[in-house]
């Protein structure tokens, strides 16, 4: 993308003027190089965002942002029912509630490192992968209803991780108003044998160690101490959640019309909040949102089950768990007054600063923990909210590196075997039933994260915390 086309606010504040239909600017967080680093698609969507009834404050761009359907990856955008703003399963992305989550051992890398081989192993062994993977719990139609309707807290009802956990989970482990009335029973059926699974594409699970950090503070407060080991996940709603994306995006479609909504983009379509079939949407992108939710704490729980299996005594506490394609119903200030605002965040991290009421208490003091998921072999970042975000971004942040191309490209540049072999020398196990995904998501087809954390923390919207190296990568 070319600078020129945006006015330069500040070295990492980029704004494009309200024009045409756009009814509010649209605002890009990052320094120049990334901004050049961007596709012209990512101005172009933001810029479409704008055009929507009943945004509030500006359509936000991430310093990872890439193009997307729709909205742009890395976009971030807010509505008022009350000024006729609408929800827009584009705005979320397919993969409803995918996220991260990190638990710290209190392990030493060398305590892992002496059983690297046969911990990967056991970890590809109990976490299945890859396109349409499947494991052992399998849902009839009443448990599926109630894992729509519970989230973690179900999964932790089942057996299937500690409740103590809830603590440390966004909404506490739940979506409250989530209706699996309004799932379809196609969703449901791609849902069936799939809690567990990580799936593929950009999906893993990762031992990590603790290599650098940027504020011991926060650090301390996060449990994390340089040297030490953590676990990270990064999965979503899997087949259900692309599911109810794809068919309410069709509704979408016709909704806009109905409503008499003129769209610079068929990709953009969206349902006033209070119609029937944004209230649909909204009951069935809770139940997904809650489906992700139950599905990480299962991984979280089977990865603890590997770790006790060869450090009997370890302590595997969740450090926090937080989503990046969502719609929430949050409060924020705008023109100096408390609005209740749907909060779409597609490839975006909520990141409340201290102080906020939603935050656990020992958390609160300092801010939400941010979790940046790199790329194999680059390293993930944990940061925290800033105490500006909220008026700079509704409290959002990046939410990884962003892809640099496509997977396409990627597999034309790289083989499996040639990543897998070069990461082993360099001390970074991959297990992955997939070479060809592999090379999908080589660490070269990824964006600088270091650059893009770097420009989150310059902008005022999350603070560097610490960065986690990895160690061994369960891979879809």
């Amino acid at each position: 993308m070319d600078p020129a086309r945006l006015t330069k606010l500040d070295e990492v504040t980029w704004r494009i003027e309200p024009t045409g239909a756009m009814r509010v600017p649209a605002i890009l967080y990052a320094d120049e190089a990334l901004i050049r680093d961007m596709d012209d698609k990512v101005a172009e969507q933001a810029s479409n965002v704008a055009t929507l009834p009943g945004i509030v404050g500006a359509s936000y761009v991430m310093p990872d942002a890439h193009w997307g359907y729709g909205f742009p990856i890395g976009g971030v955008a807010a509505f008022d029912p009350e000024q006729g703003g609408v929800v827009s399963a584009g705005g979320v992305g397919f993969d409803i509630s995918c996220g991260v989550r990190t638990m710290t051992t209190g392990l030493a890398r060398a305590e892992v490192e002496r059983v690297k081989d046969a911990l990967a192993d056991s970890l590809a062994r109990a976490i299945p992968a890859g396109v349409g993977s499947e494991g052992a719990i399998t849902l009839d139609a009443a448990a599926m209803d109630a894992m729509l309707a519970g989230g973690a807290r179900w999964a932790v009802e089942q057996g299937w991780g500690e409740a103590a956990d809830l603590e440390r989970i966004e909404e506490g482990g739940c979506a409250a108003e989530a209706r699996p009335d309004f799932v379809s029973a196609r969703a449901k059926e791609r849902q069936r044998r799939e809690m567990g699974t990580l799936g593929s594409g950009n999906h893993y699970l990762e031992i990590q160690a603790v290599e650098e950090v940027f504020d011991p503070a926060a650090a301390r407060a996060f449990g994390l101490a340089p040297g030490e080991v953590v676990v990270t996940i990064h999965c979503g709603s899997r087949g259900l959640g692309h599911q109810i994306g794809t068919e309410f995006l069709k509704e979408m479609v016709v909704a806009a019309e109905a409503a008499g909504l003129v769209l610079p983009d068929r990709e953009l379509a969206c349902a006033p909040i209070a119609s029937e079939v944004g209230r649909r949407y909204l009951g069935a992108m809770r139940a997904a949102t809650n489906c992700a939710l139950a599905n990480r704490e299962i991984l979280g729980h089977f990865a603890r089950r590997v770790l006790r299996h060869f450090f009997p005594q370890v302590e595997v506490r969740l450090l926090f768990d937080v989503s990046h394609n969502t719609c929430k119903v949050e409060t924020h200030q705008v023109e100096g007054r408390p609005r209740t605002l749907f909060v779409h965040r597609k490839g975006a991290t909520r990141a409340f600063g201290p102080g906020h009421p939603s935050l656990p208490a020992a958390l609160r003091a300092v801010g939400q923990p941010v979790l940046i998921g790199g790329s194999m072999g680059t390293g993930s970042y944990v940061l925290v909210g800033a105490p500006e975000s909220e008026a700079r971004s509704f409290a959002s942040a990046c939410h990884g590196a962003g892809r640099a191309m496509s997977r396409h490209a990627a597999t034309r540049q790289w083989s499996g075997r040639q990543i897998v072999d070069e990461l082993a020398a360099r001390g970074v196990l991959v297990r992955s039933p997939s070479m060809r995904g592999v090379a999908e998501e080589a660490p070269g087809a990824y964006k600088d994260v270091g650059a893009v954390v770097l420009a989150a923390e310059r902008a005022g919207l999350a603070r560097r915390v610490a960065r986690l190296g990895p160690v061994i990568c369960i891979k879809g």
